[in-house]
């Protein structure tokens, strides 16, 4: 990675707000370059303190119970992603005139003259999907990578680790890019944008700011969703290097400047010479796992920043072959009675159920949890003529049944009050009544999980295990994905 200058962090007084993995990460990296850590959490509990006992042996301060009182002597704080704007600790850093920053921010700052370019996503859904395809796709071409930032390796460890790489796919959320103003990416992609984290934020428009970070600085191409024009805007906001270049991807038939789709191929009018005329055939949509409409568009955008660092087609074919997505994401449970079952609790927000119910013809739909106060009215619109039946769990349910007895009266709907372990058999055999040959019954629940499980994962978890409790109950034979 080269060398790093590292005599400014020397005695430099850090305090890393947050206990957790990026936390820990940032204050062993620090600690080891010379300067005085304090970490500090609101939390105090066994584990808490074996993590504070581990960090004590290299040197580093952790105060528990305690996350508002500013350390004496705090030049810079160095915070985990999750922690608010408006969190106290953070006012009094204000006031004493002391910069915050992220992991991210201190993950740039430590690169060395001879760093992998970062080739960077966000947006509300996909990031990961689309990172990894990235990955994918550059290993494919014969580059030292890896998909790092808000998944996998804390992205600290890796700039300071021995592999060496080539270019790195970097996931960063919108609070990620809150915390790291001098961030510059080689390319970068904002996939789409819908509300989310307004809590967090404060306001739609200071959410879309933050998404829009990832374009500042780029070199060589802002990659931007053309079916959500939210993103290009952000594009035309943002101060790039001259010659960096606005890259469109679209579902449809692209024009010059854009990656798109024609006659069920992947196709660059981009990276291309005369992209007035010619276009570049990369994939085809079966080459995509799941062949779902948002997954496409997640490949386009993976494929565009591949093309902006020079990647040939041949490798962004096998790239996207060679890909399979995480658990609980479009992912195909098991058919029973020529009906198939899919996963995709990964759906924790409206913007990505209506992607999945959009994938699907006719679905019965397995939806709620916690709204984290979404609205559901125009879900239900878009999706209502694709649905044959919903099950509703979870706390917020009636929220997204007053949605649906506005706008789709027509469609049944089964209301399920039961929250115990049993809960998501339940849904699945009321889904399974309702579900008619042909039909998918759809895990999309447009809520977080945690008023009934302990993360989306476990919730798919429970989906799968009772598909597979149906399928064996019935007699029925099954095809496993």
């Amino acid at each position: 990675m080269g060398s790093r200058q590292v005599t400014s962090w020397q005695g430099k007084h850090i305090t890393v707000a947050g206990l957790g993995v990026s936390g820990i990460s940032a204050a062993r990296a620090l600690a080891g370059l010379g300067a005085v850590v304090t970490v500090v959490d609101g939390g105090d509990s066994e584990g808490h303190r074996a993590r504070a006992a581990e960090l004590a042996e290299l040197g580093v301060s952790v105060r528990l119970g305690d996350a508002e009182t500013l350390p004496e002597g705090t030049e810079l704080i160095v915070t985990s992603p999750g922690w608010k704007p408006d969190s106290p600790l953070f006012a009094a850093a204000a006031e004493a005139g002391v910069e915050v920053v992220g992991d991210v921010e201190i993950a740039w700052q430590l690169r060395g003259e001879n760093a992998a370019p970062w080739l960077a996503i966000t947006g509300t859904n996909g990031k990961t999907t689309t990172t990894q395809m990235l990955a994918s796709i550059l290993k494919a071409a014969g580059l030292r990578t890896a998909a790092v930032g808000n998944i996998g390796t804390p992205i600290i460890d890796v700039v300071l680790g021995e592999q060496q790489y080539d270019v790195l796919a970097v996931e960063l959320s919108s609070y990620q890019l809150h915390w790291a103003p001098s961030l510059r990416a080689h390319s970068a992609a904002v996939l789409n944008l819908a509300p989310d984290h307004l809590d967090w934020h404060g306001s739609m428009e200071a959410y879309a700011a933050d998404k829009g970070r990832i374009y500042e600085g780029n070199t060589v191409a802002c990659v931007y969703n053309v079916a959500d024009p939210a993103t290009e805007k952000l594009v035309e906001d943002a101060d790039v290097e001259e010659g960096c270049r606005a890259i469109g991807f679209t579902l449809g038939a692209p024009g010059p400047s854009m990656l798109g789709v024609v006659d069920g191929i992947l196709v660059d009018r981009a990276f291309v010479e005369d992209r007035q005329k010619n276009a570049q055939e990369l994939a085809h949509v079966e080459d995509v796992t799941p062949p779902a409409p948002h997954n496409i568009a997640n490949a386009l955008a993976a494929a565009a920043l591949a093309r902006a660092f020079g990647v040939e087609p041949r490798a962004v074919r096998d790239g996207l072959r060679d890909f399979r997505p995480d658990a609980h994401r479009v992912a195909h449970v098991a058919d029973v009675g020529e009906v198939a079952y899919v996963d995709d609790s990964k759906a924790t927000n409206t913007h990505a159920a209506e992607a999945s119910l959009a994938a699907f013809d006719t679905v019965v739909w397995i939806a709620g949890g916690l709204a984290k106060g979404a609205t559901f009215e125009e879900l239900v619109q878009k999706s209502a003529k694709r649905l044959r039946g919903v099950v509703l769990i979870g706390a917020d349910r009636a929220l997204i049944a007053e949605a649906l007895a506005r706008h789709a009266p027509e469609v049944p709907v089964v209301d399920l009050e039961r929250t115990d372990t049993g809960a998501m058999l339940a849904a699945v055999r009321e889904a399974a009544e309702l579900a008619e040959p042909g039909d998918t019954v759809l895990l999309a629940p447009a809520c977080a999980s945690m008023d009934m499980f302990a993360n989306y994962n476990k919730r798919g978890d429970a989906f799968a295990d009772a598909v597979r409790e149906l399928a064996a109950d019935s007699g029925a034979d099954t095809a496993q994905a």
